[in-house]
């Protein structure tokens, strides 16, 4: 027994040494066709790899269950390394997709940015600011107010960056991080100006009417300035251009066979009730492992289950008395399990004894806490159910 139980934990463990291959699925920009048309790898990592487009710089892919809210989605990216030729791009696909689901997968590819196109979006940028701030400043007799406070101000500034780069990414993955401090403070300048002189909206009068106004026009240029030289700073980087999205919309993944864990160990069952003093009852047991939930998603619940089975043989106290299964004839136990080194199976719970008291006073049912560790078995059921 022990020569058996040895040689099947030395088999487990090398097949679990064993390195797996990542899988690599193929995407044809032609036809706009994924994997051939077969369902996507799932529970399990996966490269997505196509033909580089000409002055492709970088491949982002965004997957999503279908239905889901997009801001669930992953997105993952492939970028050129500095100026190596390459025919091919290869996205990792890192988190695994659920089994027998459909997924929406968009392909976004980009090029550099030209320098026409950057001075276009950077004009195009500084001109909707410009205009935002003379909108929202209005000089008064009392001085400078706005329509909104400084944070919304700076808030729907930060927008108007970010709308004006949808199509575009920044070389080094940076995001736009927002208008810095600096602009915070000129706008809080606004409220040290005092105007009491100017009774009207210099906007469209002549700035030079009297000098408050025209120290108001001043400001006014000035917060201008600082926040079109912070969004130039960013602009004035390497950019892409997105030229296309392709997407593949309801897409299935695998559908993952159903598996039922089978348990085979060695479990200890502590007894007293009529006895003198505590004995310890040893055995092998076999049983079932439900999974309270998927571990490729879930690793905690993934590895925990609910395990119920049976004792493999009836005991005997050390004063001889019986004690053995009630419905089957056959200890049955039921409990927790959780599953450690992948093919160990720790298992706590309570066991259904029958104890015969001796003195002609036939046996008693009761409970009884146990303990003990298994090996474990997945035996494919032929199911192809959802997980």
């Amino acid at each position: 027994m022990k020569r058996i139980l040895v040689f099947m934990i030395f088999v487990f463990f090398s097949a679990h040494t064993i390195t797996a291959q990542i899988k690599t699925v193929s995407y044809n920009v032609v036809n706009n066709e994924i994997n051939s048309n077969n369902p996507l790898p799932s529970e399990e990592p996966f490269f997505i790899r196509g033909i580089l487009p000409n002055d492709i710089e970088m491949v982002a892919v965004v997957l999503n269950r279908s239905g889901k809210n997009p801001i669930r989605a992953d997105e993952y990216s492939w970028k050129r390394a500095f100026d190596f030729e390459v025919s091919q791009y290869e996205v990792f696909i890192s988190n695994p997709l659920r089994s027998n689901e459909a997924y929406d997968l968009e392909m976004f590819f980009y090029k550099r940015a030209e320098k026409e196109q950057m001075q276009s979006i950077k004009s195009a940028i500084n001109r909707n600011l410009e205009s935002y701030i003379r909108a929202n400043l209005e000089v008064t007799g009392g001085g400078i107010k706005t329509n909104s406070s400084n944070q919304v101000m700076i808030s729907q500034m930060n927008q108007i960056v970010e709308d004006g780069l949808e199509d575009f990414r920044h070389f080094l993955g940076r995001d736009f991080k927002g208008f810095s401090e600096i602009v915070r403070q000129k706008l809080e300048q606004k409220d040290r100006l005092k105007l009491n002189k100017a009774r009207f909206n210099i906007l469209g009068k002549n700035k030079d009417d009297n000098e408050k106004a025209a120290y108001a026009a001043q400001y006014i240029g000035e917060l201008i300035e600082v926040v079109q030289n912070e969004s130039d700073q960013y602009l004035d980087k390497s950019l892409l251009s997105l030229v296309d999205i392709r997407t593949v919309a309801n897409y299935p993944t695998e559908r993952k066979p159903g598996t039922l864990p089978l348990n085979i160990g060695y479990a200890t069952i502590p007894i007293k009730r009529s006895l003198p003093s505590t004995e310890y009852l040893h055995g092998p047991y076999a049983g079932l492992s439900i999974p309270l939930g998927n571990k490729t998603f879930t690793k905690f619940l993934g590895n925990a289950s609910f395990s119920t089975g049976v004792f493999l043989q009836n005991f005997e106290s050390s004063q001889g008395d019986q004690i053995e299964g009630q419905i089957i004839g056959l200890p049955i136990y039921a409990g927790l399990g959780y599953k450690v080194f992948r093919v160990f199976r720790f298992n706590v719970g309570a066991v259904s004894l029958n104890m015969d008291n001796g003195g002609g006073l036939g046996s008693q049912h009761y409970i009884q806490p146990f303990a003990g560790i298994s090996l474990e078995f997945n035996i494919w059921m032929g199911l192809n159910n959802r997980r």
